[in-house]
Formats: C-alpha cells, sequence, structure tokens
C-alpha cells in the first residue's frame, strides 16, 4: 500500500506539460458525442421540466436532451433550467430517476473534471478503497485533466492521504537521471536500462525506480521505451512487471503501460471484463462510456470488435436493458 500512495501522490502532484500522458493534441475528433447544431439552452429546458414532471416521466426525452447534447451544450441547459424554475436540474433528476439509468444522466451532467473527482471521492468512500478505479483514472489522463480535477475538487485529494513527503526517491543519482535523461533514441534507452537493472535483473525489485519512470514520460515516450526494451528482455516489460510485481502496485504500472501503448484498447478491455461472466460491473461501462463520449469512444468501439469480434453495442445489448441500455447506446452513436 505505501507504494500505492506514492504512485497516487506522483501522479497528483505532476503538473508538468511533458509528464507521463500530454501528448500534442491532435485534430481529429474520434468522440460519439457531438454538438447539436440547432441547439437552444432555453427550449431544451423546458423540454426536460416537462418530461421530468409528466406521470411516469417521459425517459425518451430526456436520452434525447442529454446524451445527444456535448457537455459545454448540458452545462448550458442546466444553467437555464436553474434560471427558469429557481432549482437545480440535477435535484429534478435525481428525484424522477433511479437506478443505472439515474447514474448515467447525472454523470452527464457534470463537467468532465468534476465527474473524475466524484468517481475518485465514490471509489475511496466507506469500507474499502477501490483501488482499481483509482489506477484508472489517474493512469489514463492527461495531467492537464488530472490538475482540472485537483482544481475542481482539491478536498477530494486530501481522502487519499498522500502529499509531496510521501514521494522517497531511491538515490540522488536516480534525481538527476529521472531530470536530465529525456526524451530521443539515447534517452529512451538509458531508461530501458534503468528499468530493467531495478526489476528483473536484481534480487528485489526497486518499486521507486519503477514508479518515478513509468509515471514521468510522454505516452509517445513510453511507446519507444516499450519497444527498446527488448534488446534487455526476451519478456518485454509487461511480462516483466507482472512476474516483479503483485497486487495494487502491479495493477497502476499496468495500467499506466496498456494505456501509453493503446488506450482504446485498455478501455475495450476494461469494458469487457465489466461485462463478463455473471453480472455486470455497471459503474465501470458508464464511467468508461460516459468520460470517453467526447474523447476516443470512436476508437474503443472499434477496438473492441478487433480484440473481441463483437460491437460494443452487442455487448451493451446482451447485458443490459431498459432505459439504462438506451442510453448507453444513445452515447455509443447507435440510437
Amino acid at each position: 500500500m505505501a507504494f500505492f500512495k506514492k504512485f497516487l501522490q506522483k501522479i497528483c502532484d505532476d503538473d508538468s506539460s511533458t509528464g507521463f500522458k500530454g501528448g500534442p493534441a491532435g485534430t481529429a475528433y474520434f468522440g460519439t458525442v457531438k454538438a447539436d447544431s440547432n441547439f437552444n439552452a432555453q427550449n431544451d429546458a423546458a423540454k426536460l421540466k416537462k418530461a421530468i414532471e409528466t406521470k411516469g416521466v417521459d425517459e425518451a426525452t430526456i436520452v434525447e436532451l442529454i446524451a445527444k447534447k456535448s457537455n459545454a451544450q448540458r452545462q448550458q441547459i442546466k444553467e437555464a433550467y436553474q434560471q427558469s424554475t429557481g432549482k437545480p436540474l440535477a435535484d429534478a433528476l435525481k428525484k424522477a430517476l433511479k437506478s443505472d439509468f439515474e447514474e448515467v444522466v447525472l454523470a452527464l451532467l457534470m463537467t468532465p473534471p468534476e465527474y473524475d473527482a466524484f468517481e475518485m471521492k465514490r471509489s475511496m468512500k466507506d469500507l474499502g478503497t477501490k483501488e482499481a478505479v483509482l489506477s484508472e483514472i489517474l493512469g489514463t489522463r492527461s495531467n492537464k485533466e488530472i490538475t482540472a480535477m485537483k482544481i475542481t475538487f482539491k478536498d477530494v485529494f486530501l481522502v487519499v492521504n498522500v502529499t509531496l513527503c510521501d514521494i522517497l526517491f531511491i538515490n540522488c543519482f536516480t534525481d538527476i537521471l529521472l531530470v536530465f535523461l529525456f526524451g530521443g533514441l539515447t534517452h529512451c534507452l538509458c531508461f530501458v536500462q534503468v528499468l530493467f537493472e531495478a526489476g528483473e535483473n536484481r534480487v528485489g525489485t526497486v518499486c521507486s525506480v519503477l514508479i518515478n519512470v513509468l509515471t514521468s514520460r510522454s505516452e509517445a515516450q513510453l511507446c519507444k521505451i516499450f519497444q527498446y526494451y527488448g534488446k534487455y528482455s526476451k519478456e518485454g516489460l509487461a511480462k516483466a512487471l507482472e512476474s516483479e510485481l503483485h497486487g495494487n502496485l502491479e495493477d497502476c504500472l499496468m495500467t499506466l503501460v496498456k494505456s501509453a501503448w493503446n488506450k482504446p484498447a485498455f478501455f475495450a478491455e476494461s469494458l469487457h471484463l465489466a461485462m463478463k461472466g455473471l453480472g455486470t460491473n455497471t459503474d465501470t461501462l458508464t464511467r468508461i462510456i460516459v468520460s470517453r463520449s467526447e474523447i476516443d469512444l470512436l476508437k474503443i468501439i472499434q477496438e473492441f470488435k478487433r480484440m473481441y469480434g463483437k460491437t460494443l453495442q452487442e455487448a451493451i445489448l446482451k447485458e443490459t436493458s431498459g432505459d439504462y441500455e438506451k442510453i448507453l447506446l444513445a452515447l455509443c452513436g447507435t440510437q
């Protein structure tokens, strides 16, 4: 648990634009949810009010008005609803809706930083922390996204119970190495050697080194490191981490590796596992589809089909039902 806390702290404290997850922003859009070209916040707020107050609640209209608008447009609808009724839209929907459908709708009303912070807080609520959720969020978000989350809900991170003092570097040499060895082929090879010497080439793993290297490189740099790791090991870095580590720390670092190598594939695997076997993990299903709907859900859908031979929509149809199913499909661009 000590090293798991160090992992969280390292990520939470890294505001640098050259941190491990931030690459140059592309111009292509891979989200499934797009802004409504005929958007009118006041009209949508009025329609939502009517849908909520209709006897039995008009869920179909709620899906249409919430799931098929961009997040920025939803924020305008919330403001228009508040102005016209004097009450928060989220409160009205909480009273009108229930179960997983309610969870998705309320999640869509939050801004991305608010939703990430909400999920972080929820994962640490009550008895037992859901470390997998912490790993997923902190291991796949850009530094900019994590900074926005911290600004939105600073008190959430007090619950994580980690501070800068929790970061313990292995020695001064490692500090210098991490500061000066940056980018380029030669530097990537140096990082590969550092990882190899700290892990499988010694008895006992130096976890601090693994954490520092894997949480301080951009995704492009990590991909180069993974490629060149084969010069030192026949296993590959992923296999090496699996054999050297265990528990939460292994899950955290494997999240970083998989996310850097192919983030859509990582989320596709997470969605598959959420729907595999008896019972569906609706929390994971909701969190990934909502949070990636305006980022890369199109790519996730493509990876899901490639990896599992069926579409994500087919899996959703099999594993869910009712209004929850309808709103997830709408977010996937199906309805």
